[in-house]
């Protein structure tokens, strides 16, 4: 219990000497953990959103005749033999001009003049989940033209590659963030406690002239980097918290966020940021203590 108490009043005695260094240390963490989880936040919402979008995913082949019951159980056969799919749905000429009417409501009378054969029919492939990716959809769509009397396939093509590009963008900067995260945390930390360490010399050599243990002085400016990592995460994640919540309440309404379901990190999420901001100002504090106090 002695051991502990003196620890806590050797850690508050760091504190109190370079408090100017270990706050602008505290808002650096907050600042780069800020960063790091407002765009993390966004890219996982994205990745959500792109699940979600996935189960409305459809491939529509475009035919030149109307194929006969023989013929759309061999197309059947060479669409499921390629890859697993949810559904398979055959629309003839006079069902697409039917709803092709349906869509145009009061301005149906445009159709008056038409034949439904300008309308081609066609094939609505609906994907299993696991085709993810823009190539696994890509080389999907590719083999679908392939098939029999097929003329086109559609799949939204513009805007599955634009998400995917965006994607892609986020997660580099989610990994450049990330980067930033572990110099700037590490760097201030270490700096800070090399601070401490200097403002402490010569009464540290005499501890460990009248026998301190090398945990003994260790531990005080162990304690400061975890709080650094505690706190300073903590108060990132807030300033998020407080961020995504005022996105919330004036952003709601038509638009991205009615497509996007805009939902905040999960406790396990936050823990596990908290969890590795420690870990790196623990590590700073320990790598900075090493290099000038050599124990």
């Amino acid at each position: 219990m002695k051991f502990i108490n003196t620890i806590v009043v050797q850690t508050g005695r760091n504190l109190q000497k370079t408090w100017p260094s270990q706050f602008m240390t505290l808002l650096t963490v907050s600042l780069s953990v800020l960063i790091f989880s407002f765009f993390f936040l966004i890219y996982t919402n994205m990745i959500n959103t792109g699940e979600k979008l996935g189960d409305d995913l459809r491939l529509t082949i475009y035919l030149e005749e109307e194929p006969v019951l023989e013929m759309q159980a061999q197309l059947v056969k060479k669409i499921t033999n390629f890859s697993p799919v949810e559904e398979i749905r055959f629309t003839s000429r006079q069902e697409a001009y039917d709803s092709l009417a349906k869509q145009l409501g009061e301005n149906v009378d445009v159709l008056d003049d038409l034949d439904p054969s300008f309308l081609p029919p066609s094939i609505e492939v609906y994907p299993k989940k696991n085709l993810s990716t823009l190539a696994e959809i890509k080389k999907f769509s590719e083999y679908l033209t392939t098939l029999p009397g097929a003329i086109k396939v559609q799949y939204g093509q513009e805007w599955v590659e634009r998400f995917n590009y965006f994607t892609k963008l986020l997660r580099a900067i989610v990994i450049l963030s990330g980067i930033l995260l572990i110099m700037t945390t590490t760097f201030m930390v270490a700096y800070t406690i090399r601070l401490a360490v200097l403002a402490r010399q010569a009464e540290l050599e005499i501890l460990r002239l009248l026998g301190a243990t090398n945990n003994y002085i260790r531990t005080p400016f162990l304690i400061e980097g975890f709080l650094q990592g505690v706190f300073g995460s903590s108060l990132g994640l807030l300033a998020l918290y407080f961020l995504y919540r005022w996105i919330k309440l004036n952003f709601t309404g038509p638009g991205i966020l009615q497509l996007v379901n805009f939902t905040f990190f999960t406790p396990a999420i936050m823990a596990i940021i908290i969890f590795a901001s420690v870990v790196l100002c623990i590590g700073g504090s320990f790598s900075s203590m090493r290099k000038f106090m050599r124990i």
